[in-house]
């Protein structure tokens, strides 16, 4: 089948790159011509372990191509997919549909043929059902129809979640879409992972409720997290013990600084804005999103208490900034919050990040980027465990806490234990929902 995909950010590149693999002819459509031109050279704009090899492989054997021009991308097309940004919009926390809605526009300008538009953008319920109207109203005599196909790819492991998906999520409104929706996804099929065919509006709402309960279990463990901190429990053995219960599984029950990046935080207030136009408030997701707000800023108490009341002409060494490791992401990362505050505080703070460097260069002012943990740690007063990538897995603890003024460690990940810290001669430990090692 031949696909066009409009947008080359996270989604559209990576599904693009995707379909091609599965054995489709897929053209790739951005506005910004500087990136189309990286593409066709071959260069990948993100970071995500191994999309440049798969779309290197792809485009060597003619399956996948760039372009500027939708006409080109749009002829002889079976399907259209929507893959643009739906950030969440200033003031009143709804998704933006400027760029679904543009798109929508422009396809119905320039197709000249039955086509499935495919919505792969996270939208509220309704926009698929507005995406028909828009197009309806710009080319009332194109044959065509919408489908929802909600993405559901963690960053990181974007390739595998294509290739190998919890389910695939389809909503169609007649046969001959379903048909086509079918047809892209026959690889799949044959493997027999699930395909869920549903309404339009289902698809929309299966997107936000899969991402809002995520987000929820994240938050109802840092809650637990901190109160495991008052009573003397250990977050990783209740995290543990609750896991083990099939009913809830251990996944995104891990106690950290609180959910961020490009998913869960707009997803998250977009739900919660559908509820209050609809007069049905969601409670639970308007909870959770004031909570992950309260835990990053008692991760800021928490490192102010390890640097005796004041972060003032303290040295901080933080290692990681993404919002999470294997992604060169920085959006709504618990550094975006936590390190202002130790700038503003008047430290002199150290970052080092595997990939978050050219974002964070201008998210950070005032940061001072280093190579790796043990310059960012040299004489410092505090060193802070952000982003738990798998190079900060197995540092050399003696010889960070040697390097430093004072050797003080919060980790924020609970990658270590107060026992690994104290005998690599830190005087001080504090992670996240467990027992913290204090001066005597």
């Amino acid at each position: 089948m031949k696909l066009a995909m409009i947008g080359t950010g996270y989604v559209g590149l990576v599904s693009g790159v995707c379909f091609s693999d599965f054995g489709h002819d897929v053209v790739c459509v951005d506005k910004v011509a500087s990136k189309i031109e990286m593409l066709q050279r071959g260069e990948v704009p993100i970071y995500e372990p191994g999309l440049d090899q798969v779309m290197a492989r792809n485009t060597a054997a003619g399956r996948l191509s760039f372009t500027t021009d939708l006409a080109e991308a749009l002829k002889d097309a079976d399907a259209v997919f929507i893959a643009v940004g739906t950030p969440t919009r200033r003031g009143d926390g709804h998704a933006d549909l400027t760029y679904v809605m543009a798109a929508a526009e422009e396809i119905a300008r320039t197709a000249d043929h039955y086509v499935v538009v495919v919505t792969k953008s996270t939208v509220p319920v309704g926009t698929n059902r507005k995406v028909a109207e828009t197009i309806a109203a710009a080319n009332p005599d194109l044959d065509f129809d919408v489908a929802s196909n909600p993405e559901f790819l963690r960053e990181g492991a974007a390739i595998e979640d294509f290739m190998k998906p919890d389910r695939v999520v389809v909503g169609v409104e007649n046969d001959r879409a379903a048909q086509v929706m079918n047809d892209i996804y026959r690889p799949l099929y044959l493997r027999e992972f699930p395909i869920v065919t549903t309404d339009l509006e289902s698809a929309e709402m299966i997107k936000y409720a899969a991402n809002a309960f995520l987000a929820t279990k994240i938050t109802f463990i840092n809650e637990i997290a901190a109160l495991c901190e008052k009573v003397g429990a250990d977050v990783k053995q209740v995290s543990r013990g609750m896991g083990l219960d099939g009913r809830i599984g251990n996944k995104f029950l891990h106690a950290g600084p609180g959910y961020g990046g490009s998913c869960f935080p707009k997803d998250t207030k977009a739900l919660a804005r559908i509820g209050q136009e609809h007069a049905s408030p969601m409670q639970i997701t308007e909870a959770v999103i004031k909570v992950n707000d309260e835990v990053k800023r008692r991760m800021i108490d928490k490192l102010l208490d390890l640097s005796d009341g004041s972060f003032n002409g303290k040295t901080i060494a933080v290692l990681g900034v993404t919002f999470k490791p294997n992604t060169d992401d920085m959006r709504d990362a618990p550094s975006l919050t936590i390190v202002p505050a130790l700038v503003g505080g008047g430290a002199t703070v150290r970052v080092t990040d595997p990939q978050g460097r050219h974002e964070g260069e201008g998210l950070l002012p005032g940061v001072i980027w280093v190579d790796d943990p043990y310059s960012a740690a040299e004489k410092a007063d505090l060193l802070v465990i952000l982003t738990e990538w798998n190079e900060f897995r197995a540092l050399d603890l003696p010889r960070l806490a040697k390097s430093m003024d004072v050797p003080r460690l919060a980790d924020l990940r609970n990658v270590y234990s107060a026992p690994d810290a104290e005998a690599a001669g830190f005087q001080s430990y504090s992670s996240i929902g467990r027992i913290d090692l204090t001066p005597v």
